[in-house]
Parts: C-alpha cells; sequence; structure tokens
C-alpha cells in the first residue's frame, strides 16, 4: 500500500536535486576541518543565523547538548517549559552527558514569560540549591502543536536573562517554519540568543544532520564536544552537501506546508469525531483529539486505510505536513479521516 505519510516532517527523503548536490560533493576528512563542502555549510548557516561561527552535527539532540554541555557546568539548572523537546524527548541526557538538571515550568503554547520565570531564578547565595544557568526556548514549539513564540516575549526573555547573567538557548529545531510563517528573519530570532540548534533534516528535507550556531569560542568548544561524544564524521560533505542544497533551496517553500496544514486542521474542525484547537496551527504540525475512539484504535484505523500519523500528547492524535506530501494527498487525508471519524 502506498502510504500518506503525515507521521513527522523528518520522514522527507532527498530529491533528485539534492540527491545530484550529494553525489556531485567535494570532500576531505572534517575531523581536520578539511571538508570543504562542511565548511561552506557551516559559513553560508552562520551567516544566514547572524552569529560568528557554525558547527555540523549529526542530529537536533545532539545539537541541543553540545549546546547545553558547553553553556553548564555539573549541578547547573536550565529552565524550560514542561511540553519541551530537551525535557520530554532526549533521553534524559542533561543529566546523563552534562550533570545538569531542568527545572520544566508550565506554559501556554510553549510559552514561558519573563514574569513566571524570575521567581524560580536561584539566589547566587544558595549554595545549598544548583546554579540557574541558562533559560531555554524552544521555536516552533513541537509538542504545544508548531506554535510560535513570540519575538517581543523572546526580547523580555533576554532582557531577564542578561538582568541575571544568565545564557539564552534556542532549541530551533524548526526556527525555519517560524521564520516563514511571521516573516521575521531567523538572524533576527537567532540574535537574542547566545546558541541556537536548527535542523536541518525536518521540513527542509535533508537526510542528516543540524547546524548549531554561536560564537567563535562556543564552537570552539562545541568542536571539542562533539569529537568527545563521537561526532567526528571524517567525509561527512555527502551529508553537509545535502543540508547546504536544503537552505538555499528548501525554506520558502515551507509556506506551502503550512497551507497543507491549515487546509487539514479547517476540516478536522468540521468532523464531529475529532476536537483541535485552531489557534494551536501556525506552522506545519497539527494536534488533534478522537472524541469517541482510542488514539491506539484510531492510529490502527488510519494506518488500514492508507494514512499514517503519530500520537501526540496523552490522548491525542498528530500529523505533520511536509514536502513529501502533496495538496491532494492532503485531501485524501482529509477524506480518510471523515470515512473514520465523521
Amino acid at each position: 500500500m502506498n502510504y500518506i505519510d503525515l507521521r513527522s516532517d523528518t520522514v522527507t527523503k532527498p530529491s533528485n536535486e539534492m540527491r545530484k548536490a550529494i553525489y556531485e560533493a567535494e570532500v576531505g576528512d572534517d575531523v581536520f576541518q578539511e571538508d570543504p563542502s562542511v565548511n561552506s555549510l557551516q559559513k553560508y548557516a552562520a551567516e544566514l543565523l547572524g552569529k560568528e561561527a557554525a558547527l555540523f552535527v549529526s542530529s537536533g539532540v545532539m545539537g541541543n547538548q553540545i549546546c547545553l554541555n558547553v553553556l553548564t557546568n555539573p549541578r547547573d539548572e536550565v529552565i524550560c517549559e514542561k511540553d519541551c523537546h530537551i525535557f520530554n524527548y532526549e533521553s534524559g541526557s542533561p543529566a546523563a552527558l552534562s550533570g545538569i538538571q531542568l527545572l520544566p515550568l508550565d506554559g501556554k503554547n510553549g510559552v514561558l514569560t519573563p514574569e513566571q520565570i524570575e521567581p524560580y531564578i536561584r539566589p547566587e547565595s544558595a549554595y545549598y540549591m544548583p546554579t540557574t544557568k541558562v533559560i531555554e526556548v524552544e521555536n516552533t514549539h513541537n509538542r504545544a502543536g508548531g506554535t510560535i513564540h513570540p519575538i517581543e516575549n523572546i526580547k523580555a526573555l533576554n532582557a531577564l536573562a542578561r538582568k541575571h547573567n544568565l545564557y539564552m538557548h534556542l532549541d530551533g529545531a524548526r526556527i525555519w517554519n517560524a521564520s516563514v510563517a511571521t516573516d521575521i528573519p531567523v538572524n533576527e530570532y537567532a540574535a537574542y540568543f547566545d546558541t541556537v540548534s536548527c535542523c536541518l533534516s525536518k521540513g527542509l528535507g535533508a537526510p542528516v544532520g543540524s547546524i548549531i550556531a554561536g560564537d567563535k569560542h562556543f564552537i570552539d568548544e562545541a568542536f571539542k564536544v562533539r569529537k568527545a561524544w563521537g561526532g567526528g564524521m571524517r567525509q561527512v560533505g555527502l551529508l553537509a552537501a545535502a543540508g547546504l542544497y536544503a537552505l538555499k533551496n528548501n525554506i520558502a517553500r515551507l509556506a506551502e506546508d503550512h497551507e497543507k496544514a491549515k487546509m487539514l486542521a479547517e476540516a478536522i474542525d468540521r468532523i464531529p469525531g475529532l476536537e483541535i484547537d485552531l489557534e494551536r496551527v501556525q506552522t506545519n504540525i497539527i494536534i488533534f483529539k478522537p472524541l469517541n475512539t482510542p488514539v491506539e484504535t484510531a492510529l490502527q484505523k488510519c494506518k488500514e486505510k492508507g494514512l499514517l500519523i503519530s500520537m501526540g500528547n496523552v490522548g491525542f492524535l498528530r500529523a505533520v505536513t511536509h514536502l513529501d506530501v502533496s495538496f491532494e494527498e492532503a485531501k485524501k487525508a482529509v477524506n480518510i479521516l471523515e470515512e473514520i471519524f465523521g
């Protein structure tokens, strides 16, 4: 069966043009920093994000965890929103890899305000407490449904961080989606953060990899940590070429994914057996709830009809639009949902 795969935007496969870029990639030994394709990707990404330097890493988890490791010391604490990726989906890595703990706070649509955060910043004199070191922001916010963190609140969080001598880290796995949806350049979002991690392997369609960026000293330290964690991948220009192609060709087209998501969400809102909060559908992620069907049963029924979706938060379903699902296929997905839940 040919499935319509809306489980995630990570299921995308390289286009013929991207495969050509991979095939033609010039490579060298990246551990010696001699891979020209990697160097080109890092230089281009740093310029795009408005940072001094960037580093190609194997995954979004590795990107986030290297950033947190370099910014902190063991026994430090990172303040984050309770549904964020680093708290829920990174296998306890902050504690295991860096000896730090996360302090998750309850936000709205993935957003924490300075007023919520400030009371939880530990006093420097409290030697018996962990040391608050980083405020982490996820934009767009995966578990909240691809919601966009307002730039004005980011500015306010930055001011709070500077007031208390804290670092700011951006989990920008889908920052490209936020930028396209708001017309705010990625470098403006990134300007308020000391470190940034961005995925190339989601909506941008590259097969592997993420970029982390910051000042040159940070990247020098990150390079060491990447090596220590087994991330020195030698002739990795074959993958970097795909990432560079993605950055140069696949950002603007994310607007199509947002249109497909909006169309799907509005259709779901009309189906009696499903419930959705349309306010949360701001980019390419749709979180919705089956009203009379257990989630596991709903997933199986969709699969039997040729539609693959995934489990969201407890009791919810998740669909993610991407470049490998056309508008026509998105409409077929609506028909399948109507047939099952209508």
